[in-house]
C-alpha cells in the first residue's frame, strides 16, 4: 500500500486529480453563489466557477490533444471574458453601494422605479 502511494506521488499528476480539484472549485462557487447575500461574495463565487471551467479547458487540452493549442486559447479567452465581467460587475456594485450604502441582495428592491 505504501509503495502504491509513493508511485502515485512520484509520477505525473493524473487527469482525474485536476478534474477533482476543478469540480470542488465549481461546486464551492455554486454554494457560495446560492448561500451568500453579499454581491461581492456572489461575484467571487462566479469567478470561482469560471476558473473551474478554465481549468477544465486546460486539462483536457493537455491530456487529450497536447499538440493542438485550442484549449489554451479557450482558457485565455475565458480569462479575458472573466476580467471584463468583473470590471463591469464591480462598477455596478460600486454604484449600488453609493445609492444604498450596502451591497446586500435583500436591499436591491429599493432601486426599482
Amino acid at each position: 500500500m505504501y509503495e502504491l502511494i509513493i508511485n502515485f506521488l512520484e509520477g505525473p499528476v493524473p487527469m482525474e486529480a485536476y478534474l477533482i480539484v476543478s469540480s470542488i472549485m465549481f461546486f464551492a462557487g455554486i454554494y457560495g453563489f446560492i448561500a451568500r447575500k453579499n454581491l461581492m461574495m456572489m461575484l467571487i463565487s462566479i469567478e470561482l466557477m469560471l476558473n473551474a471551467a478554465d481549468l477544465n479547458f486546460a486539462v483536457f487540452n493537455r491530456y487529450l490533444y497536447p499538440e493542438q493549442p485550442e484549449g489554451m486559447f479557450f482558457t485565455l479567452f475565458g480569462i479575458a471574458i472573466a476580467a471584463c465581467e468583473t470590471a463591469v460587475a464591480i462598477a455596478i456594485i460600486i454604484n449600488i453601494y453609493r445609492n444604498l450604502q450596502d451591497v446586500d441582495v435583500e436591499e436591491l428592491n429599493q432601486l426599482k422605479g
